[in-house]
């Protein structure tokens, strides 16, 4: 049982046999569909409680069937097809978002060497030297399911989804895969199980030749910009709120998927979370180790043997999904020029400067040089890029005009405007006169001339020698 806590290496993958071969890879596609079941009702739940409601609590233990029910109820509802629509692309675009995001699951590791029906191979369908360009490449292509569905339905609205979803993936697939340069200057490979090898151990920093500690090994730690831009951009490339612009209800009815219904819907909503899984997947194995165990877990010498490593992984993804759903449950869609700039403006810019600082780094940590020199050249560098921070000359504002000034410069042939004062004048044609009315019982002696009282063989308002005025 040595060899089974052994890292796999690119030397293990490509002798397994058949069989073998298609095990992992029903276990990925099967891993891939229950998570989604499961993340579905797991998603329900976790809003329900923020929002203080039950959630689902009827069909099966806690609602667990609940989501298979909806799969069903979903199959056997009508199949609309759009008149306009180009049948062909719009049969095919939801299946290329679902295979797109399972396929990046066959490069993702989910533990170390294990025995299988005696045996030994990765707990990887496969692993190449270019692992993380499959994984970017997988997640490109699913924007294309989105696009295609929404030029193919024939529609305005489905359109403006998938040209909103082209941009919102071009502008945070670039700061994503700068955010993985990172990963590759400090691991040295773009193999998926050389990454999580080289975060087994943790760095030990020698501050100034005299005092040595001890530095973690995940690269959520090390790299900390790059995982936060990266998990920032997983958001936007997966289109969950708050970056749920696409399928924005309030104001594309429902974005590109306006013309689905039956299973096709279901094929495009079983795509976001199987990328949402997916996309936390790789982020585990990025930044937060793969699926070696956190620490106090390591204590244990078996920690990282056999199969407990899988356990590890899957509460490392459940984590990440939980945080997905956290941002959905507390926060606001964001307007449309707001995410564009912060993908443009915020998260770009930062990612830039930050690589630029680590390869400082990487390049001194080479250098033949004492470490008092290293860190003061570090320790400038980051001072450098304060002052630069701090300094930057902001945009000057133009200057604030007056209501009455803005008013003036309005071009002519503009609307009327209401009064500025908001002093509604009353108008002339709806001309009201209030009515005054009398007590409807009045006493004996508020009148003259012996007047009766109210129910004496006549009615309260009977002789007051008052007319009755017009309303």
């Amino acid at each position: 049982m040595v060899y089974l806590a052994q890292d796999p290496t690119l030397q293990d993958f490509g002798k397994d046999p058949w069989w073998l071969v298609l095990i992992k890879i029903v276990g990925a596609f099967v891993f891939a569909v229950l998570a989604t079941l499961l993340g579905v009702w797991f998603e329900r739940r976790v809003v329900a409680r923020m929002a203080q409601r039950p959630g689902l609590n009827q069909i099966g233990p806690f609602g667990l069937l609940q989501t298979l029910a909806d799969g069903l109820k979903m199959a056997f509802k009508e199949d609309i097809l759009p008149k306009s629509a180009d049948k062909v692309v719009y049969f095919f675009a939801p299946t290329i978002s679902v295979i797109s995001a399972v396929t990046a699951l066959s490069v993702v590791p989910f533990g170390p060497m294990v025995s299988i029906f005696g045996e030994r191979t990765p707990l990887q369908v496969t692993d190449v030297s270019v692992a993380v360009l499959v994984l970017l490449a997988c997640s490109s292509m699913g924007v294309y399911g989105i696009v295609l569905g929404g030029w193919a339905s024939g529609s305005t609205y489905p359109l403006l989804g998938g040209l909103r979803s082209t941009a919102q993936m071009i502008s945070y697939e670039v700061a994503l895969g700068l955010s993985i340069v990172a990963v590759f200057m400090t691991a040295g490979t773009m193999s998926t199980s050389g990454i999580v090898a080289q975060q087994a151990d943790g760095t030990r920093l020698n501050l100034f030749g005299a005092v040595d500690l001890p530095a973690p090994g995940w690269y959520a730690i090390l790299l900390l910009p790059s995982f936060v831009i990266f998990f920032i951009s997983t958001v936007g490339e997966t289109n969950r709120a708050p970056f749920d612009l696409p399928e924005a209800e309030s104001e594309l009815v429902a974005g590109f998927m306006t013309e689905y219904s039956s299973l096709k819907f279901a094929l495009f909503m079983l795509s976001e979370y199987v990328a949402m899984v997916t996309m936390s997947a790789v982020t585990t194995t990025l930044f937060l180790g793969g699926w070696r165990a956190p620490w106090p877990i390591t204590l244990w010498e078996g920690a990282n043997s056999g199969w407990w490593p899988l356990l590890w992984f899957m509460g490392k993804v459940i984590g990440l999904v939980f945080i997905f759903i956290w941002l959905r449950g507390t926060l606001p869609r964001l307007r449309y020029d707001q995410f564009m700039r912060l993908g443009w403006k915020v998260l770009l810019p930062i990612n830039l400067v930050w690589i630029l600082v680590l390869a400082g780094i990487r390049t001194l940590q080479k250098e033949d040089l004492p470490a008092s020199y290293r860190y003061t050249f570090i320790a400038g560098a980051v001072l450098v890029v304060l002052l630069v921070t701090l300094l930057w000359p902001s945009k000057k504002q133009p200057p604030q005009r007056t209501l009455q000034e803005k008013v003036n410069r309005r071009p002519s042939g503009s609307f009327p405007l209401p009064p500025m004062d908001l002093a509604v004048p009353p108008s002339p044609r709806m001309r009201r006169t209030v009515a005054e009315r009398e007590p409807a019982n009045v006493g004996a002696g508020q009148h003259s001339g012996g007047a009766q009282p109210a129910g004496a063989g006549q009615p309260a308002d009977a002789g007051t020698g008052h007319d009755e005025k017009e309303v």
